[in-house]
Formats: structure tokens, sequence, C-alpha cells
């Protein structure tokens, strides 16, 4: 019902309001910079003239550079073409994981993976005066501003589960 209304309105008088649309006068457009406009160059020949002709003292100066490059001697390495990391990074065993072979076996020192992490967060939340910013930092192979900052920005969830008789009053 909406529809047919609507479309009585919109196709209402259609023709005549198309006429007097076209009709109207035509805005002006702004005026363009005048180095947009390219024309006014082929009006000009000895600008034209200035653009293709060369310079002879230019010429000669650059027929005077001389550019020489040489490459480095090649080195061959021994060994074939084994690619070997320049900087070895030191790795450590992760202390934690119960997904078998999906788990991350070895962390760069200074890293630690998402588990150990996690339980990291939750034995320092159960047990403050135990696990220690400077406890953590040494066990974790972490530096103990990161663990300061770890501790005091990450919070793990706590799951509380509720007494049948509370949800009903919930």
């Amino acid at each position: 019902m909406g529809g047919r209304l609507t479309r009585v309105f919109r196709t209402f008088n259609v023709e005549s309001r198309a006429r007097r649309e076209i009709s109207k006068e035509k805005p002006t457009p702004a005026p363009r910079h005048p180095t947009s406009r390219l024309d006014e160059l082929a009006d000009h020949p000895e600008i034209q003239e200035e653009i293709y002709r060369k310079d002879d003292r230019l010429l000669t100066l650059l027929k005077d550079v001389y550019v020489e490059s040489r490459d480095p001697p090649v080195q061959v390495k021994v060994g074939g073409g084994e690619h070997l990391p320049c900087k070895q990074e030191e790795k450590r065993l992760t202390k934690l994981g119960n997904l078998g072979d999906l788990d991350v076996k070895k962390v760069p020192k200074g890293k630690i993976s998402i588990v150990e992490a996690l339980t990291l967060l939750n034995n320092h939340k159960l047990h403050p005066q135990i696990w220690t910013a400077e406890k953590i930092a040494v066990e974790y192979s972490l530096e103990l501003k990161e663990v300061n900052s770890l501790l005091e920005f990450f919070i793990p969830f706590a799951v509380q589960e509720f007494p049948k008789e509370t949800k009903k009053a919930i």
C-alpha cells in the first residue's frame, strides 16, 4: 500500500519537472588557473621553439660528465649455497603445554608463549607472594620492566559459576 502511494507522488508531473530542470540556466564553471591552459602555448610559437631548442652550452657540460662504476669482486662462499643466519638466537624450552604436537617447543629468550603468559598471570593472581615479578623474570628469561608491565596491564579472566538458586533470582 505504501509503495503505491509513494509511486504516485514520485511520478506526479514528471515531464514538466524534467523540462523545467533542463531549461534552467547552466552554472558557469570556475575560472581556471593560467598555468593549466596548455592551449595558450600553441598560440605562441616562440615558446614552442624555446622548448624544443637544444642548448649547446648544456650539451657540452653533459658530454664532459663521465661516470665509471666498478662492481666489487665476487667472493665464492665455501660450503655451497647454504643460507646461514647472521645472528644465532638463543632459545629456551617452554614450561607448559597440553596440546602435544601443536605446542610450541622452543621460544626465543626474552619472549614467552601464550600458554606461558596465561599460566604466569594466573599463578601471580592466585599466589602473588610466591610468584613475584622478580621470580617470573628469572623463571621465563624476561626483563623485569616488561614483567611489571605485563602484570599491571593484563589480568586473566575469572570464571564464576552461580548456584542454581542465584540464577533464578537474576
